[in-house]
């Protein structure tokens, strides 16, 4: 091992002997020498076309049928440009949330003919050499290495025929902080289980950031080691989940990435019980149903994987995108990018939902999750221009086009309030039958939609959207063994009534969020990037107003119609949400877990009884804190 300085205001490195691994930026435009595959490749595609054909049918017969009579509903007086350019807008949002609900019937129909969507653990691999890589970013030291103080206790406690090294990558520019992960490297070196390497990277430019990070180290240290497990800042897995990643990765020499499905953990307030509630009651169904019809068609997350590092280097190098201006442009959401680079060069990359022990935290407060969606927002836009790239999969392409549709939606649903708004409640007041009238040069569009008409088109696009939530409800309360986890039946439906209630209210303004966050990334250059507040805190008044103003005047907007008698009467779960955006966002701060009474916390497994590893990392984090800041006072004495 080699210390470059004892001062971490330099570039600090405390690394092992260099094992370079050549990593070269791909070509999009010619499609790689595609590698072979096993005997169980053919296997795995006659399996999974049944379970694709099942998600995908539906969902385009679905849209079809609602299209149609739609369609034969305006028709009634012809069909002008703006009509059919509603139909086309209805049908390219309809279909991705009927695509939710086919996923979710697939799962179902795995777990009824006991399909099971990941294998069993394999029983005899070969031991091989493994990295645990986490990349940081001005992070809170202790709380990044108490967590890897804690999975490599908990290694240590398995018989692993593998061998394991952490590094801690830093890419921090804050020089305070650094000295920090310098201290609380040390500590950890100092104390890590026998057998187990630590070691730390200090960048001197973060160059393309947490890609260059990576590149940085398969082409100093990758040769070494035959797996990584790419974990983030707040990840944290059990010794049992690495090692059967490691497992799996032996096991099977045609794996270039394995993902896990990690669960929410570390949920006080309100807004993040939401999302961990919403994670393991919903979305464990979804992952069911992802994984069957995925197949070798997997995709990549960013953290909680374990890839095979040579292919990783040969065949997933990142080049930077031409932007405007001719600027170079690094691709910002690279998980999915990599991930079908991968699977173009013959990889298999698998998705393992039932791989437990899988872990991360979540953004506590509406406004940290806004900031940290832009973000992703901004990425996953750029994959529109790599639709094309040579060699992909078409499953892949579907990865990548589904991650720019999710954020696309938004101002599609946003368009479809504004007609909405603007059919008015009956023909009378119909406002842009209105205008017609003073212009008689328009057309008389669209026809008036009557209350019947707007409550069952609501009916299904709600039913639709609910579809998920309610299915994985379903099951968990039909079992007494399942509830028992939440709490008992009576807590769990609680809680699934207040995260379908709170959902609802959140989502128009998550809607005008997402719009705000396409448009900045169509008309902006950059988006300023910071660590995710991972802490409980609120925001003062100021904060939430300026942050929430568009909303609330759009709300207000609204409700004046609705008073007006010129809005239908079901849009106002939308309206008042939207005029309510500041204090429903001061409300997601809300600390349950301090405040709420019991039956009112949105409890869920991980929260009743908190996973072994979450509680040693708890202790850890703690631990490094306390000798971290003691050591601070005596310094400055």
């Amino acid at each position: 091992m080699t210390v470059s300085s004892a001062t971490p205001l330099a570039s600090c490195v405390a690394m092992p002997t260099p094992a370079p691994l050549l990593m070269q930026a791909q070509d999009l435009t010619r499609a790689p020498v595609r590698r072979a595959g096993g005997g169980a490749e053919g296997r795995a595609k006659r399996a999974g076309s049944p379970w694709r054909l099942a998600v995908f049918g539906p969902a385009l017969v679905g849209t079809a049928v609602l299209m149609f009579g739609l369609y034969s509903w305006m028709a009634n007086a012809g069909m002008s440009g703006l009509e059919w350019a509603l139909l086309a807008m209805i049908g390219a949002t309809f279909v991705w949330v009927t695509l939710s609900v086919s996923t979710v019937g697939v799962a179902v129909a795995g777990i009824l003919a006991r399909e099971d969507a990941d294998t069993r653990a394999p029983a005899d691999v070969t031991g091989i050499d493994v990295a645990l890589l986490v990349p940081v970013y001005n992070e809170v030291p202790w709380d990044v290495f108490g967590n890897a103080a804690a999975m490599l206790d908990d290694l240590a406690r398995r018989r692993s025929p593998h061998c394991y090294s952490l590094f801690v990558l830093s890419d921090t520019r804050d020089d305070a902080i650094a000295a920090q992960e310098w201290q609380a490297f040390q500590s950890l070196r100092d104390t890590a289980p026998q057998g187990f390497s630590v070691h730390y990277r200090r960048r001197a430019d973060n160059i393309d950031k947490k890609v260059g990070n990576l590149l940085d180290w398969i082409t100093g240290w990758g040769a070494a080691y035959q797996g990584m497990v790419v974990l983030d800042a707040d990840s944290l897995m059990t010794g049992r989940a690495i090692d059967r990643l490691a497992s799996e990765l032996s096991a099977d020499p045609d794996a270039g990435l394995i993902q896990t499905f990690p669960m929410l953990i570390g949920a006080d307030t309100l807004f993040a019980r939401l999302q961990q509630f919403s994670n393991i009651a919903y979305g464990w169904l979804l992952a069911e149903g992802l994984a069957l019809w995925a197949q070798y068609e997997g995709n990549y997350w960013g953290h909680n994987a374990i890839i095979r590092t040579r292919a990783f280097a040969e065949c997933a190098g990142l080049p930077h995108l031409r932007g405007r201006g001719g600027r170079e442009e690094l691709i910002l959401s690279h998980d999915f990018v990599e991930a079908g680079l991968l699977r173009r060069a013959g990889w298999r990359v698998r998705f393992l939902p039932r791989v437990s022990g899988s872990f991360e935290e979540t953004p506590s407060t509406l406004i940290d999750y806004v900031l940290r969606d832009r973000r992703w927002c901004r990425g996953n836009l750029q994959h529109l221009r790599l639709l094309g790239t040579a060699g992909l999969h078409p499953v892949s392409r579907f990865h990548l086009f589904h991650g720019a549709v999710s954020y696309l939606l938004s101002p599609a649903w946003f368009v479809l309030l504004v007609f909405w708004s603007l059919l008015g409640v009956d023909s009378e007041t119909n406002l842009i039958r209105y205008f017609n009238e003073a212009n008689p040069y328009f057309p008389d569009w669209p026809p008036a939609m009557s209350h019947i008409d707007s409550a069952v088109f609501l009916i299904i696009m709600y039913a639709m959207l609910l579809t998920p939530k309610i299915a994985g409800a379903g099951i968990i309360a039909a079992y007494p063994k399942a509830t028992r986890v939440f709490g008992g039946r009576t807590a769990f439906l609680t809680a699934f009534v207040i995260e379908v209630a709170l959902s609802v209210a959140y989502a128009p303004i998550l809607m005008i969020q997402q719009t705000k966050a396409v448009l900045r990334a169509f008309f902006t250059r950059f988006e300023p990037w910071a660590p995710q507040r991972r802490d409980a805190h609120s925001y003062p008044l100021r904060t939430l107003i300026a942050f929430h103003w568009v909303e609330t005047v759009l709300g207000l907007v609204l409700l004046s119609g609705l008073f007006a008698g010129l809005l239908s009467l079901w849009l106002v779960p939308i309206v008042f949400s939207l005029v309510l955006a500041v204090p429903l966002s001061a409300l997601s701060a809300f600390n349950l877990t301090r405040w709420a009474p019991d039956g009112l916390r949105m409890d869920s497994p991980h929260t009743l009884r908190e996973p072994g590893i979450v509680t040693r990392a708890r202790a850890e984090r703690a631990l490094l804190k306390s000798q971290m800041t003691t050591a601070d006072s005596i310094a400055a004495q």
